[in-house]
């Protein structure tokens, strides 16, 4: 099983405290003990579980792949003016706990645009969590010339993002980015009139799920 690099520390943390308490439960021998046990080895699994990083298989396609796995809890018609400076179809992805939060270049091109804003931590699925929460943006330009912008945004219980990118970095559909660490949100805007392959309920997964086409549609 593989974890993501950011998660090591955390992990190593986490493992060697649920050793400590391990300990103390053996050295009290008593029936409190076992509640210990159940406490350290929750921890430590939840820990594990969290920052795994399984590998994925990306589609060898021109398209618009998921960058982070979760469900879609919006899909609304936007203006966006940082980046696109047109209107866009954002696709909102809720990361839960249980989620995977590695995530992943969602085309493959040259990055442009990298910027990053401290906020507030709404919960993730507030209408306004897209402006007013941290949050890390960027703008890939990709090999065909479309270009594409998507966010990272912290929620309640989300306080850390994690990014790699910088501008002028040439980057592959579905290679690793960054995390977000416990429970957020990712914010993808296709521009134009893209044909979408996902709808609000869906669920997506990072680096293999299809979420629009990156030609126009024929007339």
């Amino acid at each position: 099983m593989r974890f993501a690099k950011d998660g090591v520390p955390i992990i190593i943390a986490v493992l060697f405290l649920s050793l400590i308490i391990i300990v103390v439960g053996w050295i009290m021998n008593n029936s409190f003990s076992y509640l210990l046990y159940l406490v350290a080895i929750g921890m430590g699994g939840f820990t594990l579980f969290f920052f795994r990083d399984p590998e994925r298989v990306t589609p060898p396609l021109e398209a618009v792949i998921a960058p982070a796995d979760g469900k879609v809890i919006s899909v609304d018609t936007v203006r966006e003016d940082t980046y696109l400076g047109e209107s866009a179809t954002q696709v909102s992805i809720f990361l839960s706990l249980w989620d995977v939060h590695v995530n992943r270049y969602p085309v493959s091109g040259e990055v442009e645009h990298v910027s990053y804003f401290p906020g507030k931590y709404l919960v993730a699925w507030h209408p306004k969590a897209s402006e007013l929460n941290e949050r890390a943006e960027f703008g890939i330009k990709h090999t065909s010339g479309v270009r594409l912008f998507y966010r990272q945004i912290t929620g309640f219980v989300a306080r850390r993002i994690v990014f790699y990118t910088k501008v002028g970095d040439r980057v592959s559909a579905g290679e690793r980015f960054g995390m977000m660490k416990f429970g957020s949100r990712m914010d993808v805007l296709v521009p134009g009139n893209r044909e979408l392959l996902v709808k609000k309920g869906d669920r997506t997964v990072a680096g293999e799920t299809v979420i629009a086409r990156l030609e126009q549609p024929s007339t």
